[in-house]
């Protein structure tokens, strides 16, 4: 059992809704502020920012709990890192031209290609930006590229 305070049971009697309720209240309306200015933070940088600037100490769980409880998000999210595996009956196989031999004797003989994509927030919308390179392997500078 914990210890509540005198002044908070008076008000308790005045308002029917409990300690813990109207604790996890407050936390909410303080993980809503913090939220619209800083959309992009997660509930256990919500936690830290409640300790830290807030003077509000509350378990990770309970963070967690609220903002679910709030529909309240992190923008980003992490997608988990996977490795590409080869279908195994592929409709198309290019052919192996270099087999492995990434050396060449003089200029222009073997270039190299490659599209990169890479992300960006302009507030909470996802904006894509892509980058595809020619490498020549003679001296590795980039012969050409396109955004």
């Amino acid at each position: 059992m914990y210890h509540v305070p005198r002044s908070a049971y008076y008000r308790w009697i005045k308002d029917p809704g409990s300690y813990r309720e109207r604790m996890n209240q407050k936390i909410a309306d303080t993980i809503k502020k913090i939220h619209e200015e800083h959309p992009d933070m997660g509930y256990r940088r919500l936690k830290d920012e409640l300790e830290k600037k807030h003077d509000i100490k509350a378990n990770d769980k309970r963070v967690l709990r609220i903002c679910r409880k709030t529909h309240i998000q992190s923008t980003i999210k992490w997608r988990p890192k996977s490795c590409t595996r080869g279908s195994k009956d592929p409709a198309h196989i290019a052919k192996n031209y270099l087999n492995r031999d990434f050396h060449a004797d003089a200029p222009n003989q073997k270039w190299l290609t490659d599209v990169s994509e890479f992300k960006y927030y302009v507030g909470i919308k996802v904006r894509k930006v892509y980058l595809s390179a020619i490498l020549d392997l003679y001296d590795r500078r980039i012969v050409s590229f396109v955004t």
